[in-house]
């Protein structure tokens, strides 16, 4: 029986093309147990493809004919067949992290087959130094980059001891725990860029508060229209990264030590996101000089943010955590890496306390409001008529601080990839893991030239950075 879809999952698949797939994936990097021997890869993914009884999630495809009068909705695959979602691979010699990335580039400008289930699962050998590495990658529409990082957390473990751990799609976790039974029962919580998915539908029906959704508008407004930080950005100028996109990937990652990160962070009085903020600021400022396409104005991010309950009145003290989007300037117009992130962190400060004066409502409504720029013209087919909303999506993804491990074997690297749309040809997004702060860089291949050379400013940035805080 087909289950209707949300109007934001709908939206992605209205919005994919050739060009511009809308799947997130996530790339896992595994030390091997020791004494493993030379077919522990096989041996591990002919023992995969016994669970064979995938959790209500991973049946899911999309569908719609005329008894669904056009629209998307949701059926159950009953022509399922896992060894064409779950892949076993090979690098190519010399097996050097370089050409583990150019395959995990190659798969992500891949689209998902909308006739099946719309995720993949790739365990990859072939690294010279013997790790073993997973790429995963799951439509926007099923569920979004942070939902699909914690789907993979959940089947990992902190014994290094155990096993006959099932993968990801196995129903033995939905047996087992009530949290993934939730989630792969629901439809995603979340949207574009790591917001809820009814940001933009949720907007449109705003209840008992939109009665405060006037003057909210007025103060989002204003502070856009004087080039304050607010929900919506009017002064992002156009560089090179903000255009028509092709369907063909390039992935760059790396990670540096937190604690070089928060070191920076305690010695100026700024926060790790600061931090990171800073280190793309820097970073974009060399790579678009180098390129001759640096722009006067300075670059502007949307930041997901996340704001915990304060008060009465705070966005959240309804319950949990309420998030939003805040667009950030970047300060990629000043020379000097201090003053770089003294920008960042009052953009950063003005900006949580703009989304801290809202209702959750009114921040979805915002939001959605800075949003739609750059999410409504991919989809109705008309993008590149004006100004970009915001040059680039930066976005900071929490991850396990202890050490996991999958059947024995020792998560050593977690690096997200995300999806650049046109107008919006990068996106960097950060996961943290074990004392680490992995930077994944997704890219069009053909338009953002030399992606791999962000990952040297990135260092340089965090080294100017150190120094210009006395470390």
């Amino acid at each position: 029986m087909p289950t209707p879809m949300d109007p934001t999952s709908s939206g992605f698949l209205f919005a994919e093309s050739r060009t511009q797939p809308m799947h997130v994936g996530g790339l896992q990097l595994f030390a091997k147990p020791v004494g493993a021997g030379r077919n522990f890869a096989k041996d591990l993914y002919d023992e995969m493809l016994t669970h064979d009884d995938p959790a209500p999630l991973f049946l899911k495809r999309p569908h719609r004919s005329l008894g669904t009068a056009g629209q998307w909705c949701w059926v159950e695959d009953e022509q399922f067949d896992l060894e064409y979602h779950v892949r076993h691979n090979a690098l190519p010699k010399p097996g050097r992290v370089r050409e583990l990335l150019e395959l995990c580039s190659r798969l992500h400008g891949t689209r998902l087959a909308l006739d099946r289930p719309l995720w993949e699962f790739h365990l990859i050998e072939g690294l010279r130094d013997g790790r073993l590495a997973v790429y995963t990658k799951m439509h926007h529409a099923l569920v979004d980059g942070v939902s699909s990082m914690r789907l993979l957390q959940r089947v990992l473990s902190t014994d290094p001891d155990e096993r006959d751990q099932p993968p990801m799609w196995s129903a033995a976790h939905v047996r087992t725990s009530p949290a993934l039974r939730e989630a792969a029962e629901q439809l995603p919580e979340h949207g574009a860029f790591g917001l809820p998915s009814g940001l933009l539908g949720s907007a449109l029906s705003i209840g008992a508060d939109a009665a405060g959704l006037p003057g909210a508008l007025v103060r989002t407004l204003s502070r856009g229209v004087r080039n304050e930080t607010s929900q919506v950005s009017l002064y992002a100028p156009r560089t090179l990264v903000n255009t028509t996109i092709t369907g063909s990937r390039r992935f760059a990652a790396e990670d540096w030590p937190i604690e070089r990160i928060r070191g920076v962070g305690r010695a100026t009085g700024t926060t790790l996101n600061d931090v990171v903020l800073a280190m793309c600021s820097g970073a974009m400022r060399t790579y678009l000089s180098e390129l001759g396409g640096l722009p006067e104005a300075s670059l502007v991010a949307m930041v997901p943010v996340g704001l915990q309950a304060k008060s009465s009145q705070s966005a959240s003290a309804r319950g949990g955590n309420a998030v939003g989007a805040v667009m950030v300037a970047l300060g990629t117009d000043l020379a000097d890496p201090a003053d770089r992130l003294r920008s960042v962190h009052e953009s950063m400060v003005s900006g949580k306390r703009a989304l801290g004066e809202m209702t959750p409502a009114q921040i979805v409504a915002m939001s959605a409001l800075g949003l739609a720029p750059a999410v409504l013209p991919p989809m109705f087919k008309v993008q590149g008529l004006g100004r970009p909303p915001f040059n680039l999506v930066i976005s900071n993804v929490p991850g396990p601080r202890r050490p996991h491990y999958f059947n024995g074997m020792r998560l050593e690297g977690l690096y997200p990839l995300s999806i650049p749309i046109h107008g919006m040809a990068l996106n960097i997004t950060c996961t943290s893991y074990d004392g680490q702060m992995g930077f994944g860089l997704t890219g069009c291949r053909r338009t953002v030239p030399h992606l791999q050379r962000l990952l040297g400013h990135l260092d340089s940035e965090l080294l100017a950075l150190e120094r210009a805080a006395g470390l």
